[in-house]
């Protein structure tokens, strides 16, 4: 049993040797993302690259909840997905291809998405939260719920050439506070505007470093702070909220 422990640990030093030689990761980094949590909610255009990053990171346990199909039109930027995915539920898929990935990560499949009555549950047992929806309504929900249960949870949004990231922590500046006409923006429709699949790319990989960063515990976070990129002038701002 000693030298069976000794040899998963010799494997894990060259899977992620490329992430442990990092003085802000290190072997103590690695082992906190391998005991880390991490709930992903929406499994689309931002959800695609943030599941894969941190799946291929190392981290131990990752909540895939999205109750969507897989359409054809999905394929331009949802990079989860082939042809083959077309009609079938975007959390299976996407746990078939993850465990291919990493057979070492625990996946929890919550193919009903996230709703009232089951947000709490889901939310409380996960050490962090990745929102990758594409509606206000769901961000209110894990706004309130992360709020209630002192949750830090990733935030993230695209629109056309452009994308925004921030990080709420468990007390301070939440996301009704920078979006506070709830009423009307929990009532709009889901976005459906034009986007070159790069944007969510770029958006959902920032959301996975800055997971890292957090779970890892190195470097400047986005808590209190919005940083907004934009592909035709190339550029990319960071704002104190």
């Amino acid at each position: 049993m000693e030298r069976l422990g000794q040899d998963i640990r010799l494997n894990a030093m060259e899977r992620y040797s490329r992430q442990i030689m990092l003085p802000e990761i290190g072997i103590d980094g690695q082992e906190k993302l391998s005991k880390a949590s991490v709930l992903i909610v929406g499994l689309g255009g931002l959800g695609s690259p943030v599941a894969l990053y941190l799946t291929a990171a190392g981290i131990g346990r990752i909540g895939l909840c999205d109750n969507d199909v897989v359409s054809i039109s999905n394929l331009q930027r949802q990079i989860l997905y082939s042809e083959k995915s077309e009609g079938f539920p975007k959390a299976t898929t996407a746990h078939k291809r993850l465990s291919e990935l990493s057979s070492a990560t625990c996946f929890d499949l919550w193919k009903d998405g996230l709703n009232q009555e089951n947000a709490e549950d889901i939310i409380s047992d996960y050490d962090l939260v990745l929102d990758c929806t594409d509606n206000h309504a769901t961000r209110y929900l894990i706004d309130d719920v992360c709020h209630k249960l002192g949750k830090t949870w990733i935030y993230a949004a695209i629109e056309g050439l452009e994308g925004r990231v921030s990080t709420f922590g468990r007390y301070g500046f939440r996301y009704i506070d920078l979006y506070p006409d709830r009423e009307v923006l929990a009532d709009s429709p889901k976005a459906h505007g034009g986007v070159i699949g790069p944007v969510p790319g770029i958006a959902g990989s920032l959301q996975a470093a800055e997971a890292i960063r957090l779970l890892c515990g190195f470097g400047e976070n986005l808590i209190g702070k919005l940083l907004l990129f934009n592909l035709t002038k190339l550029t990319f701002n960071k704002i104190d909220l």
